[in-house]
């Protein structure tokens, strides 16, 4: 009996995996931006995150999981390619907002910045490596 091959297989589902667990860190992080004043504190203040940039980021990142997980359940190579290039615009708009976050001067983190290095960084992390597996699958 020949079982069928499974759209971007093992590798394919390791992304989900990695997406998930980034889309949780990511979670945390606007949570703690919300809760610590989010776009009411900065208003005033020198723009360190645009809003449409903190809410296209997720927004992104979600169409892009809808869109991979449905690739993963049809194998239509289309979605395969509308969640990588959903996902390429969702890191670009990430490495917008980590260099402002952490490069420093006026957009700088600073005292007043709520969001843990720590967490910033594995979502980073999670974010490089959901990506390297799906040009892995050979999208």
């Amino acid at each position: 009996m020949m079982r069928r091959k499974r759209p971007g297989g093992s590798v394919g589902l390791a992304a989900i995996v990695t997406w998930l667990i980034t889309a949780m860190l990511g979670i945390r992080l606007l949570r703690l931006w919300l809760s610590h004043g989010g776009p009411r504190r900065q208003a005033a203040k020198v723009t360190r995150f645009p809003a449409v940039l903190l809410f296209a980021h997720p927004a992104l990142a979600l169409t892009a999981l809808g869109c991979w997980g449905a690739y993963l359940t049809t194998s239509h190579r289309i979605l395969a390619w509308l969640a990588f290039g959903a996902l390429a615009l969702t890191a670009l708009l990430g490495f917008t907002m980590s260099t402002r976050w952490l490069g420093g001067g006026r957009h700088a983190r600073g005292a007043d910045q709520p969001l843990p290095l720590l967490t910033a960084l594995l979502h980073l992390t999670g974010g490089l490596t959901t990506f390297v597996l799906l040009l892995l699958t050979r999208v």
